[in-house]
Order: C-alpha cells, then structure tokens, then sequence
C-alpha cells in the first residue's frame, strides 16, 4: 500500500511540474500583450529575442527534418537491463510538420566472450510537438520473421506504444511511460500453467543539467508498475534503474558534432533480487545489478 501510495503521489507531482510552464507562458502573454501592440519592425524582432520562457520551443513552426547519428560503445544498456556488450548503433530519420519514422541499428556482442552476435533492428512513428512525443516501436532481433508477433516467453520482435514529455529545452524535465502491447512478454502462471501475457510497462523521469563548455549531466530514474519482462517476471512493482551520464560535446559544424560519454546503471530492482551488494557478472550479464557504459558517437542534425 505505501508503494502504491508513493507512485500516486510522484505521478501527481509529475503532473504538476508540467502543467506549471503553461500557467507561467499564459499570464506572461498576457503582461506583455499590452506593450507589444506598441512595437512593430524590427523592434518587435528584436523585443521577442529577449523573451525567456519555459515554453520557448512550442511556437516554432515545424517543417522538414532530418537527423542521423553513429554510436560506438562498450555495453548495450536499456532501461537498467544489460542487452549486450560492445556494440556499434546508428540511426535515421526523416520527419514534417511533427510526423516522423525512425530507423534504428544495433550490431554487437551477447556478452564479453565474443563468440555470438547480437543485431538488432528498430522502426519507430510517432508525432513529437510541443514537448510530446507519442510513438510505436517495432523492435526486431532477428531470430523471428520481420512482424511475426506470435507470443511466447523469450526473445523475438516486440511492438510497444510510448509517451514522452518534455517540459522544454530551458527546463529539460522529462517523463516517459511505454508499454509493450504484443510478442515475446509472458510468464508462466504458477497456478494454471498457462502463459500470461503481462504487457510489460516502464515510467521514467529524467533531468538533464548542462554545464558551459559543452557539457552536461544526466540522471534518470525509472520503474516498473508490475510483474515484467523488466524483473525477469519475479517480481512486481519495482525500482528499475538510476542512470547517472555525463556527456561533453564538440560542434563540428552547423550540421554535425561529435559527443563522448560515460554511464553508470544501477538496477535496484536486481540488488533486491540478489539479496546482496552490487554484481558484477560478467559470465552471466542478464542478471548484472551495476552496469557502465563508454560511449563515442557522432551526429548530423
């Protein structure tokens, strides 16, 4: 009951935090309206550069996008859980007016011993506009044919439904909720027998701090809201991870730029398992409680 009791209350807090940009940008208008209706021209420009809001990336119009970038990293983490060990990642995408795909590459090792690659293929749609980000995820690990989304409890593609918010980029605040609707998520009843399809779901909220030179600090918390492929099925309401990253970036170009960062998970969810301190298991990555990643990548935008 306390657990639920503290979820309830974060989710409200998260609901507060992100309404309060609105109620601040709307009385803002509303105090400069008055002496904006006196500017015209170029004093207008210039008055409107000096605003400073919260909300400053909502009112700019969306066209044409593109962006690509290239990864290469040591370990393969997500959401707290080791995926892989030395990988390389890209991606690319195309968007308008908001509306965008997503293509996204992963090609590396299961573990340390190198012996067995691990690809992997991502397709994301989604709308992403005024700080929302509503998506579909098809994740394909190729031991399965392209959208074959029988279920069965191990690994194949997957397809999830994901919702991001971001207050803005002067408070970068964010929350994400996703939930896998179909494919390899199931467990066992210990009662019937029968497979129980558990739509695994993960929440996060996420800051990022950023330093001048370039450099910024990251930090996320997630969970998990019940029984889940993220607990291994063992368990239910759980602590999924915290992730500490630093990162520094260099501007090549008005289009490019290079970034190099290091990361460490911790994964409570697993400690509570273990019973224990922190492991380190590099014979049996699956169930590592404390992870780290070095990464060097480079972008275009």
């Amino acid at each position: 009951m306390k657990i639920k009791n503290l979820f309830k209350r974060v989710i409200a807090l998260a609901i507060f935090v992100g309404a309060l940009p609105f109620v601040f940008n709307a009385s803002a208008r509303e105090e400069d309206k008055g002496d904006k209706l006196q500017l015209t021209g170029d004093e207008l420009e210039v008055e409107q550069k000096k605003e400073s809001k919260w909300l400053d990336d909502y009112h700019k119009k969306v066209g044409f996008t593109y962006g690509a970038k290239a990864t290469i990293q040591t370990t393969y983490i997500w959401r707290g859980l080791y995926s892989g060990g030395a990988n390389i990642q890209a991606s690319a995408n195309v968007g308008y007016g908001g509306l965008y795909l997503d293509m996204w590459w992963n090609i590396g090792v299961t573990d340390w011993s190198f012996k067995q690659f691990q690809p992997e293929v991502d397709l994301s749609l989604g709308f992403a506009r005024w700080g929302l980000n509503v998506y579909l995820l098809y994740i394909h690990n190729f031991n399965k044919f392209f959208f074959d989304f029988n279920n069965y409890a191990g690994k194949g593609n997957r397809l999830e439904l994901n919702v991001r918010y971001t207050v803005s980029s002067k408070l970068p605040l964010s929350f994400i909720w996703g939930t896998r609707l179909s494919a390899a998520d199931g467990y066992i009843d210990e009662e019937t027998g029968k497979l129980v399809r558990a739509y695994s779901s993960y929440a996060e909220i996420s800051y990022t701090h950023r330093f001048p030179y370039d450099i910024s600090l990251y930090g996320a918390l997630g969970i998990t809201p019940w029984r889940s492929v993220y607990t291994h099925y063992q368990r239910g309401f759980a602590f999924q991870n915290i992730d500490i990253r630093l990162m520094k970036e260099w501007e090549i170009s008005t289009h490019c730029g290079l970034r190099l960062m290091g990361q460490l998970t911790i994964n409570p969810s697993g400690l509570a398992a273990d019973k224990s301190t922190a492991q380190w298991k590099p014979l049996d990555p699956g169930w590592q409680s404390i992870n780290g990643n070095l990464a060097c990548c480079v972008y275009l935008k």
